[in-house]
């Protein structure tokens, strides 16, 4: 027996109509998203990042273990100590870390260790991965796919965002374990992504690059 009781399904089937012009409406909106390095300092409403929080709640995850964590970050010292260790790891990872054949792919692209915008953007979204955790009686417990899990949080997250008309950034330096003692999250939890949320600086430009078209990653099989 479940432990969840089973309920009517909150669904509306639309038109054919409907369904393309919804599938368009939206191709067309999130195509416009782009990962932004140059940030306002404007303030961001809190309502809007608890929201897009709150969707990015709704993902589906292995077993419906929820294995996530997010923490957000708005105070300024607090940006300045993950803007610090973020920038070591950086310098150690093009300097030291990364293969050549890495660093032509990225030169295209204008990337460097140099990250202000840690500090510039209104918010950081810490995001933690929890492969298991513990009841209040202390028993470990088992997650499952967390890495899907928590990717696919994390897209609804990004998406979430960009539809309230926000921009993002997905800033992985490696290793992220600082952002568990700076964040004071138990070492039991892996940080994922730490995304950068905020309005683009006025001006702020990215680079002209292309997306492959649906016949070169698509394969259907009618």
């Amino acid at each position: 027996m479940s432990e969840y009781p089973f309920i009517p399904l909150d669904f509306q089937q639309q038109s054919e109509a409907e369904m393309e012009a919804n599938a368009l409406s939206f191709y067309e909106m999130i195509k416009r998203r782009r990962t932004v390095r140059d940030f306002s300092p404007e303030p961001v409403p809190r309502s809007v990042i608890e929201n897009a929080l709150k969707a990015a709640g709704t993902a589906p995850s292995g077993a419906n273990k929820q294995p996530w964590h997010f923490v957000v970050i708005s105070d300024a010292e607090t940006k300045k100590e993950i803007r610090l260790a973020a920038e070591e790891e950086e310098r150690q990872f093009y300097s030291e870390r990364a293969t050549e054949e890495w660093l032509d792919d990225l030169a295209p692209l204008g990337t460097d260790d140099k990250k202000p915008f840690l500090e510039t953007a209104p918010y950081l979204i810490a995001i933690f991965l929890q492969k298991f955790e513990y009841d209040e009686e202390g028993s470990k417990h088992k997650n499952y796919y967390t890495a899907e899990s928590v990717g696919l949080a994390s897209g609804f997250l990004i998406t979430a965002l960009h539809q309230a008309g926000l921009a993002t950034l997905t800033h992985t330096p490696s290793p992220m374990k600082f952002l568990n003692k700076i964040c004071k999250r138990p070492e039991y939890e892996r940080p994922y992504i730490l995304l950068v949320v905020g309005y683009p600086e006025e001006g702020a430009q990215v680079p002209d690059i292309t997306k492959k078209p649906l016949a070169d990653f698509t394969t259907f099989i009618e």
